[in-house]
């Protein structure tokens, strides 16, 4: 599984001119599972997502959480995270797993992230969405589970 995670002061997603999550100050995390990926790697990521010390203290440095900070997770669908350029200019998305275990995954990833305690938003499974992040910083972490095992 693999995350792009990025801090922001605030984020949404809207479908259809609607907004179905949003946030204030915390992460947004674009999130995609790999065609082998298992629950374990839904933890893995759901884990360090919660746990990333991204957020400064009061010396300056990112040393500090988002259950220090109260910040929030608005978590986003993006299996193109998983798109191969390396032959040609067209992605190639064989490494994505398919859409209905991909959810499954997903949702367990959001899950987890709420069992830690830390609020999740969430963008809408397979819709065309429209995410709108106002970064801090900007820092992005690339989070992926196939290097931690």
């Amino acid at each position: 599984m693999r995350a792009v995670v990025q801090r922001v002061r605030e984020a949404r997603v809207e479908v259809d001119g609607a907004v179905v999550g949003a946030i204030g100050p915390g992460l947004v995390a674009f999130v995609a599972a790999g065609r082998d990926d298992q629950e374990r790697d839904a933890l893995y990521v759901a884990d360090k997502v919660a746990g990333l010390r991204v957020f400064e203290d009061d010396a300056g440095k990112m040393a500090r959480a988002l259950s220090d900070t109260g910040g929030s997770v608005l978590a986003v669908s993006q299996f193109t995270l998983f798109g191969d350029v390396r032959r040609g200019r067209r992605p190639d998305f064989t490494a994505a797993m398919e859409p209905v275990a991909a959810e499954r995954l997903f949702d367990r990833f959001v899950t987890r992230i709420r069992e830690l305690g830390v609020p999740v938003q969430t963008g809408r499974f397979r819709a065309m969405m429209r995410v709108v992040v106002d970064n801090d910083g900007p820092v992005t972490i690339l989070i992926d589970s196939t290097k931690a095992f």
